[in-house]
């Protein structure tokens, strides 16, 4: 059984972080573990408060898991502080950790604020050139690039503009205030556009998580990195038009619709 690694703080709720991951990779049929940087109080209308692992605390779980069960696929999420950044990096590189996604998470569906300013230039600089692809939303794209995206040229641009610092692939997702669901995959001089409706569902807790960690249980699978995004997107186009309907706020996906309706992946 191929086997996945989640590096993420916590959801209690259930619908983002590491409890989504876990649920993903069942769907997925890998196994997964997780590595947590961060018990974090929240739910579908916010976070309250984040409670940091120390790195001491993160450097051992890294190890308990890579001396035991090496995962196939790593996908690593929330990590809002710089020490911890510093402690992933130096364990994917003594690992010498293959199959990498990142998603950047910089705010919460809900918008919270989930990265220290501190973090950002440790993110850009250190992690996110080791992965393998980073899978930021519009305003983390447009953090990353330092330009303001308004439509398919400007998202474009901003590929471009990140491309320059990482050799890795890059999936712009454009689904967050677009009026289509269009993604770009981009890597080195080659652009992918994966293009949808918008499925009309207020309900999208989770829905960054969920698509970085399909795509790592793809990649453990043995798919290219094509094949990973598109059936990761398939994927997130299903939990959203089964249409679960829980919590007060933006509510979580159904991370298991295709077990429920015996679909295979």
């Amino acid at each position: 059984m191929k086997t996945v690694v989640t590096i993420a703080g916590t959801d209690p709720t259930g619908g983002a972080g590491a409890q989504a991951d876990l649920k993903t990779f069942m769907a997925h049929e890998v196994y997964g573990m997780s590595i947590l940087t961060a018990l974090v109080a929240q739910n579908t209308t916010g976070v309250t408060s984040i409670m940091n692992v120390t790195p001491k605390f993160l450097k051992e779980q890294f190890d308990c898991v890579f001396t035991d069960i090496r995962p196939d696929a790593v996908k690593i999420g929330m990590v809002s502080q710089p020490e911890l950044i510093a402690v992933i990096v130096e364990k994917l590189k003594q690992y010498a950790v293959e199959r990498i996604v990142v998603d950047p998470v910089m705010v919460s569906t809900s918008g919270s604020r989930l990265l220290e300013d501190t973090a950002l230039e440790l993110l850009q600089t250190k992690l996110l050139p080791l992965a393998d692809i980073i899978t930021p939303n519009l305003p983390e794209a447009e953090a990353l690039s330092g330009i303001r995206i308004c439509n398919h040229q400007d998202m474009r641009k901003a590929a471009v503009m990140i491309a320059q610092d990482y050799d890795g692939y890059i999936l712009i997702k454009g689904g967050h205030s677009m009026n289509r669901a269009d993604d770009l995959l981009v890597h080195k001089d080659e652009a992918h556009w994966l293009s949808s409706e918008k499925i009309d569902n207020p309900n999208t807790h989770g829905t960054g998580c969920t698509l970085s960690s399909a795509i790592a249980g793809n990649l453990a699978l043995g798919y290219d990195m094509i094949s990973a995004v598109e059936r990761a997107k398939a994927f997130i186009s299903g939990a959203l038009r089964d249409g679960l309907d829980l919590g007060q706020g933006s509510g979580p996906l159904n991370h298991c619709w295709n077990i429920k309706q015996k679909q295979p992946l």
